[in-house]
């Protein structure tokens, strides 16, 4: 195997309870999807200590440790990897553009959180 592969309690095979999943989108049960293709699972990469790992691409596989080893051979090979996650598209819960007025709009209703209340110190820069 070629990186550690973490589980989560709960999370092989199973519907998250609260969160729905992407259209077409199915939990990786004995890696294959309903139309005979490999689970898709959605690969984040890290190329630098202390970056955030960013969204690189996608992959089919039967397994996590099979799609660590595709993600690898597909998003690595530049060498400025040195960190993989693989998560099974499935299991990514997200809001949808028509949620973005009534699920976003609650911070506007609070105006000390916008920069502009706030007065910078002389000498301060970039604020």
């Amino acid at each position: 195997m070629y990186g550690n592969v973490l589980t989560v309690p709960g999370a092989a095979g199973q519907e998250q309870k609260g969160a729905e999943a992407a259209p077409g989108a199915t939990t990786p049960v004995d890696g294959a999807v309903a139309d005979g293709q490999w689970t898709l699972w959605e690969v984040f990469t890290q190329e630098e200590q202390g970056a955030p790992h960013e969204h690189a691409g996608s992959v089919r596989a039967t397994d996590a440790a099979h799609a660590l080893q595709n993600a690898r051979d597909v998003y690595s090979r530049r060498g400025k990897v040195i960190s993989m996650w693989v998560v099974p598209t499935g299991a990514i819960a997200a809001s949808t553009p028509g949620d973005a007025g009534p699920y976003f709009d609650p911070m506007n209703e609070r105006p000390y959180v916008h920069p502009h209340f706030y007065k910078a110190p002389r000498g301060v820069r970039g604020v």
